[in-house]
């Protein structure tokens, strides 16, 4: 199993790269928010989506949906609104779903996808069946009163259901703290009796293993539960014009990462902010790049 998450996580990492390469060129007209430094959450989450389970997206997607689509030039065929691309070219980024690979839907509206899960968890209630519906979400999306009404719906109905907050800690290019008091989710949890796990540390493994015990809990149980996960969306950059010439600090919300190139390798940060580098540190170095270099291999006809 490793093997395959140790594969899964640079790849997705390497597509993303490539993604940010032709966003840098130009070559995309639509927003596409990046997912660079969220890999791990994603390869946990989706190595736990069985046939029978449902996942449910939000704006920033990109990442769940290289995880469950082999094919980057699907991806980027949607993105560029061709009839080839993985939804014909009707959905584009913010709205990319996959029915094939159990992502019936995805949506662009801050927490809209976390009432559109609880009916799905619902309807698998009520067919009486072992499926779990699996819905990603953000941290200002936990404002939104559709947060609180999921976890009280999915309360009151025993509805199997797994809320995955990614807490990057900003809005936009605001930090949180700057804009808004601190969100207690596993208080909130705890007054609804709701089970909460808490992620951080960025180890694709231990993450895996957290999601495969919070599954068989919900499925034992009957009842929800809430992963917050603690990570840092990679790429930032000092941003340098008339209203700001001594820079600015930019952590983009969508759009490409302008300093971040390909050819630079897999890692961004060299800290544990980044699940490259943790995955890189647990591997040692010879065997990461031997590994590195055989999946950026397979990429080849998109690095010219």
């Amino acid at each position: 199993m490793y093997k395959r998450l140790e594969e899964q996580l640079i790849k997705i990492r390497v597509k993303q790269l490539i993604v940010n390469e032709k966003y840098n060129e130009k070559q995309f007209k639509i927003p596409i928010h990046l997912a660079l430094g969220h890999e791990s959450l994603a390869v946990a989450v989706t190595e736990n989506i069985s046939a029978s389970d449902t996942l449910v997206l939000s704006h920033r997607n990109i990442h769940y949906n290289l995880c469950k689509e082999e094919s980057l030039s699907k991806v980027i065929d949607e993105y560029l609104g061709k009839a080839s691309g993985l939804a014909k070219g009707s959905a584009g980024s913010m709205n990319l779903y996959n029915c094939g690979a159990n992502i019936p839907y995805t949506s662009s509206i801050l927490g809209n996808n976390l009432s559109v899960a609880s009916g799905i968890a619902l309807a698998a209630k009520v067919k009486r069946t072992d499926s779990v519906t699996f819905v990603v979400t953000g941290d200002g999306a936990m404002e939104e009163g559709a947060f609180y009404e999921c976890l009280v719906f999915a309360k009151t109905y025993d509805l199997k259901l797994i809320i995955v907050i990614e807490n990057n800690g900003w809005s936009l290019a605001t930090k949180i703290e700057e804009r808004r008091c601190k969100i207690d989710v596993e208080k909130i949890c705890q007054s609804l009796s709701i089970d909460y796990v808490k992620l951080k540390g960025n180890d694709t493994g231990s993450y895996t293993k957290k999601v495969v015990i919070a599954k068989a809990k919900v499925i034992e149980t009957n009842t929800p539960l809430v992963i917050e996960c603690e990570l840092h969306s990679l790429g930032d950059w000092i941003m340098t014009n008339e209203a700001n010439p001594n820079g600015k600090y930019i952590n983009y919300h969508a759009g490409p990462a302008p300093e971040v190139k390909l050819s630079d390798g897999p890692i961004i940060k060299y800290d544990n902010s980044d699940p490259v580098y943790v995955l890189k540190t647990g591997l040692g170095e010879e065997y990461f790049r031997e590994l590195y270099e055989s999946i950026i291999s397979q990429y080849e006809e998109y690095q010219q």
